[in-house]
């Protein structure tokens, strides 16, 4: 008996690699570092958004933004594999995949996507999915119900994140149009920032906000969280790429000149104008240069890169003192202020310094870099319009049917014990 039970363990754990070994296409070095590059994404996730966003929260809240944001990547993870990568990567229409890859239907360990198998690909664009709804969740913050995210989860990712990701990178009407977005600044961050920015108004202001002081309560986690989200960022770009080439490698290094142009400049104009320079500003800096980059990372030069994050510092920190204030409205993590704002710039640049002129790696036959910016700011304008209806809808069912916003009462005990029976600190 104990020898027939050796045979199918070994069995077992040969099979897969005999399969495998046998594909033709699949290269083994590109399979690990997109392998790696979507472990890296999950690490900005969870713990990476959570430190983050829970650094800048209330003690009281933080335990419920840590929720919310597991609850998210788990809930949207089973979309993505019930119907979600079908939606976004089978053929379609020009807005919508088609229901052919459902459950993952037909996609087996011998399925490649170019030179990766196809379940990697699956579970790269599914870690994207689940980061930018979370993202989302940052304008929300300490007053939002539990019940009322899931909701909006499940109606946004299906019906705002699914059609543009098939938009840009799933053969819909953006790409055909020429759309260039190498990582995600209208399918990642404008989507986002302008989804977060709806349900920041819908709920309205937090109570006691001007009325009393409310500022983050644990900057060191604020910190740690930035360097989690500047690290995964790497799986992020690079593995945008597909495979451990050139491409992966420049988007490497632009990555870091962004990351590094945005905080300096960002750190710059805090200390000339608010007179110091703080953490807290060096760390949304790091994050406006990573979104600025992210839709050029793959096909701009370095100096490209550099400027990109340079401005995208100055942006960012206007967006979260000057239009934040303009807009009068209560964006807790400020995701529009720097993921709008520097997606918006980034997805116009990218138009701009992809330029072969300018060391980027050139716009297609017959396009300007004028049209190729025209082209850029409509896709800009169909995410904008497209997930602020969708959000506006999804937000709206929430409230008629679990009730948007926790009462007044629950929101000063905070959320932690109100909504979820724990605290953070004793």
């Amino acid at each position: 008996m104990r020898k027939w039970f050796q045979y199918i363990l070994i069995a077992a754990s040969s099979f897969p690699m005999t399969v495998l070994a046998s594909q033709e296409g699949l290269d083994k070095a590109d399979n690990a570092f997109m392998m790696i590059s979507t472990a890296l994404v999950i690490f900005m996730i969870v713990p990476g958004i959570a430190l983050f966003y829970g650094g800048l929260l209330r003690s009281k809240n933080v335990l419920s933004l840590m929720a919310q944001t597991t609850v998210i990547l788990a809930l949207v993870s089973v979309i993505w594999i019930v119907y979600g990568y079908s939606l976004a990567f089978s053929e379609g229409n020009a807005f919508f995949g088609g229901f052919s890859l459902v459950m993952l239907k037909g996609i087996t360990v011998e399925s490649l996507s170019a030179t990766i198998p196809q379940f990697v690909h699956v579970a790269f664009q599914g870690a994207f999915a689940c980061l930018t709804v979370a993202l989302v969740i940052g304008a929300l913050g300490e007053r939002i119900k539990f019940s009322a995210v899931l909701i909006f989860t499940v109606i946004w990712t299906t019906f705002a994140y699914l059609p543009m990701a098939h938009m840009v990178w799933g053969g819909g009407i953006l790409s055909q149009d020429g759309a260039l977005d190498f990582a995600g600044g209208t399918v990642v961050h404008i989507n986002a920032a302008v989804a977060g920015l709806v349900g920041a108004y819908l709920l309205g202001h937090r109570t006691g906000l001007g009325k009393e002081a409310i500022k983050p309560h644990n900057l060191p986690m604020v910190f740690m969280g930035t360097s989690i989200l500047f690290i995964g960022w790497f799986g992020f770009n690079a593995g945008s790429a597909g495979s451990a080439d050139g491409i992966a490698a420049l988007a490497f290094v632009n990555t870091v000149a962004a990351a590094s142009g945005a905080i300096l400049s960002w750190t710059l104009a805090e200390w000339i104008f608010r007179d110091k320079p703080s953490l807290l500003g060096a760390c949304s800096g790091c994050l406006a240069g990573l979104v600025g980059v992210t839709p050029a990372a793959g096909t701009v030069g370095v100096g490209g890169a550099l400027i990109i994050g340079l401005l995208s510092g100055i942006a960012g920190l206007w967006g979260v003192v000057i239009l934040k204030r303009k807009l009068r409205v209560d964006d807790v993590c400020d995701v529009f202020g720097v993921h709008g704002v520097c997606g918006i710039l980034g997805c116009l640049l990218t138009g701009v310094f992809t330029s072969s002129s300018l060391g980027g790696s050139g716009f297609a036959e017959g396009i300007t870099m004028l049209k190729q910016v025209g082209i850029q700011a409509f896709s800009i304008l169909v995410c904008v319009v497209w997930t602020a209806v969708v959000a506006f809808i999804a937000f709206m069912v929430a409230a008629k049917t679990s009730g948007l916003r926790i009462g007044v009462e629950k929101e000063r005990e905070g959320l932690d014990i109100t909504s979820h029976g724990e605290s953070a600190y004793n």
